[in-house]
């Protein structure tokens, strides 16, 4: 029978070889390396659709949190990336990047109303901005008094305190100059009386079904520039900026990027609308930003990119801790930033699609 040769075979064995020199050659110790390769082999992957067609795909290290709000998906995951917030199965914040983002979000915005006033932004409101990064940045500026942050899910806010606390979460929240408020952003920005110096949209792509897509619109953006004191400025991220622009996006109405659309939609809310890109190695693109004021009394449009010097300045007389402080955003990555490729710059001039209540565009 099979059995018995198998026996047979293995008696001829041990008659010719010693005993422990089997064990040796047939049950080697395994060495860390080699458990950690077998581990490899069978291990589970973090997988998300970056855009139609391409796909970013990489080892899941561990699942720190895992968790349902009211209204979305919450995971906070440990990866090629380190510690990642991700949400509805996007990509929002990760410990190798996240001061990259924010940094290019806040920094300037901020410096761009110094320069334009020779002051210090008093009040500074953010819409989005649950891992108070956002909030960290802006905070960084001793003159700023007042900081407005409305995040529709106050899971999330939780969730980063605890489990995100290299962004710097617990000294945002106890920093007597914020104001944490839970709730819809958009029904706030309509709703209030006030007025700020400074508006940051910190907030969910603008994905079909997503709770975010309302802050994109034209009527939004109207309403907020009728609301913003002279030289108020608006910043706002604005999804997929790749250098090389992708494939899809000479797809006609299925164009799934956003950073034109946004560009053309504040267009016509406000007077100088500035496109600007920083790479963000964890979205797996480069990422759009748009800018927007209007200058008062007929002042001229024109808006030169802040030089290095003038940057290099005010982030030493305006930050606390000066240059040092920042791990990416200086004059000459100020420069770079608004600096657009030659193929985005085309891309952006043929882009003609503009967001509306009535005909959103929708990001993959």
């Amino acid at each position: 029978s099979y059995f018995r040769m198998r026996t047979l075979s293995l008696s001829k064995l041990f008659t010719v070889t010693n005993l422990n020199s089997v064990r040796r050659a047939t049950i080697m110790p395994a060495t860390e390396q080699t458990i950690e390769d077998q581990r490899a082999k069978a291990g589970f992957n973090f997988r998300e659709a970056i855009a139609p067609g391409l796909v970013l795909e990489m080892p899941l290290n561990g699942i720190l949190h895992s968790s349902k709000s009211e209204f979305q998906q919450i995971d906070v995951i440990d990866s090629y990336f380190g510690r990642t917030l991700v949400t509805d199965g996007k990509t929002q914040s990760a410990q190798f990047d996240e001061f990259a983002y924010h940094e290019t979000l806040v920094h300037p915005a901020i410096f761009t109303y110094i320069h334009r006033t020779g002051k210090a932004p008093k009040t500074v409101f953010i819409g989005g901005g649950g891992e108070l990064a956002t909030a960290r940045e802006v905070l960084r500026h001793p003159g700023v008094e007042r900081v407005v942050m409305v995040d529709l899910d106050g899971v999330v806010v939780d969730v980063c305190v605890k489990y995100l606390p290299e962004w710097g979460g617990e000294a945002v929240m106890s920093d007597p100059r914020f104001e944490l408020t839970i709730g819809d952003a958009y029904a706030y920005l309509l709703d209030t009386k006030e007025t700020f110096d400074i508006v940051i949209m910190d907030i969910s792509d603008p994905i079909e079904a997503g709770p975010g897509i309302m802050l994109y619109t034209r009527e939004l953006y109207q309403h907020v520039a009728s609301r913003m004191p002279p030289n108020g400025v608006f910043v706002t991220q604005a999804g997929i900026a790749d250098a090389v622009p992708p494939p899809h996006v000479d797809a006609g109405d299925r164009d799934t990027t956003c950073f034109g659309p946004i560009r053309n939609t504040l267009s016509e809310a406000f007077d100088v609308v500035l496109p600007f890109t920083q790479s963000v190695p964890s979205f797996g693109s480069d990422w759009g930003f748009v800018m927007a004021f209007s200058p008062p009394n007929d002042e001229s449009k024109d808006s030169p990119i802040l030089p290095i010097d003038v940057v290099d300045s005010l982030v030493e007389k305006n930050i606390k801790g000066g240059a040092d402080s920042l791990k990416m955003y200086d004059g000459i990555t100020h420069q770079r930033m608004f600096h657009l490729t030659k193929a985005v710059r085309k891309q952006l001039a043929t882009d003609k699609r503009v967001m509306t209540k009535d005909n959103p565009v929708f990001m993959y």
